[in-house]
């Protein structure tokens, strides 16, 4: 089973690549970069200085959409990061919320989706696309994998009808991870990347109450009763709190926790951070990564709370639980 971690763009390049760099030497296998435009730099000039700087590790959006970024221009900048590092691009894509929200736009819909994964297919497979009439190919195509990011269970299908692999986003609870994996599965089969939330702690009641916006907002986005089947029980407010630019994505993760404290209790943040992420002792997440890897997942993209800083102190304590006592001797989790 892959590991990987998301990096949001949000420092210089010179010293994102650095770090990047420093995530390939720990032995990660993947990184992945989110495309949000206004709140980080671009996605493909990201992931192409970490090409130039990288020479194992793989490089992947997380995801970008069809909506800010014609088909057309997706294909072009897969195409040029994928030159650069050969066999070690991935384009993830998905409906777009945080890039396109603050831009006025809505979210892809179900068929967009399918429409523009299918252009961007044939054009780095060089074929010609009908473009309202006008027929166009790209130039010096490449193959590049996509993945679909997807959590309801029509995208899910989708993902595994017409991608090559697919982004989950209901965490490593093992039933809601098993009904994901069926629906990709009833769409075709495809690797399946598995997005949760890590820290290694020695107190998962005290640090869990960092994931109470995260919690709030999976809930006001129509994961309430999602969460309430596991015993997560979040009281969502007619309106979400106001912070920039978004709750998920609060400049002060500080003032985006203090503002879901009535609505999300201790009780059920730990219960979120126990059952839906790795949350635990170091030995206590590489059982987790264990039992994933036996339930047939192909990758973890682990994730810190945030989106203005790097994943260092993640990155910091991935020896400890890639190789706890439960894999010792038998090396990363693969």
């Amino acid at each position: 089973m892959r590991l990987g971690v998301r990096v949001p763009p949000c420092v210089p390049l010179p010293e994102l690549v650095a770090f990047v760099q420093e995530v390939e030497r720990l032995g990660f296998d993947d990184v992945w970069f989110p495309d949000s435009q206004l709140l980080w730099r671009d996605v493909f000039a990201t992931a192409a200085a970490a090409a130039a700087g990288t020479s194992r590790i793989r490089l992947g959006t997380a995801v970008t959409n069809v909506v800010t970024r014609h088909p057309s221009v997706l294909a072009g900048a897969a195409r040029t990061v994928a030159e650069l590092a050969p066999g070690r691009f991935v384009l993830g894509v998905g409906v777009g919320n945080s890039s396109v929200v603050p831009a006025g736009l809505a979210p892809s819909t179900r068929a967009e989706l399918r429409s523009g994964l299918q252009v961007i297919r044939s054009l780095l497979a060089g074929n010609e696309v009908d473009f309202g009439g006008v027929r166009s190919r790209l130039r010096d195509p490449v193959a590049v994998p996509l993945y679909l990011a997807a959590s309801g269970p029509r995208n899910l299908r989708l993902a595994g009808e017409i991608a090559d692999g697919a982004i989950l986003l209901s965490g490593v609870a093992p039933e809601p991870l098993e009904a994901a994996m069926r629906q990709v599965a009833a769409g075709g089969s495809v690797p399946v990347t598995v997005s949760a939330f890590c820290r290694v702690t020695d107190s998962v009641r005290r640090d869990a109450r960092e994931l109470k916006p995260v919690c709030l907002s999976i809930a006001a986005n129509g994961g309430a009763a999602f969460l309430e089947a596991a015993g997560v029980r979040v009281r969502v407010p007619e309106r979400l709190p106001e912070l920039r630019p978004d709750l998920l994505h609060a400049e002060s993760w500080d003032a985006a926790v203090r503002a879901c404290e009535s609505f999300v209790d201790d009780d059920a943040a730990e219960l979120f951070a126990r059952r839906f992420c790795l949350y635990g002792t170091a030995d206590e997440i590489a059982a987790r990564l264990i039992e994933l890897d036996q339930a047939g997942v192909s990758a973890v993209l682990l994730q810190h709370v945030g989106s203005y800083d790097l994943p260092r102190q993640l990155a910091a304590d991935s020896p400890a639980w890639s190789c706890g006592p439960s894999r010792r001797g038998r090396g990363r989790c693969r």
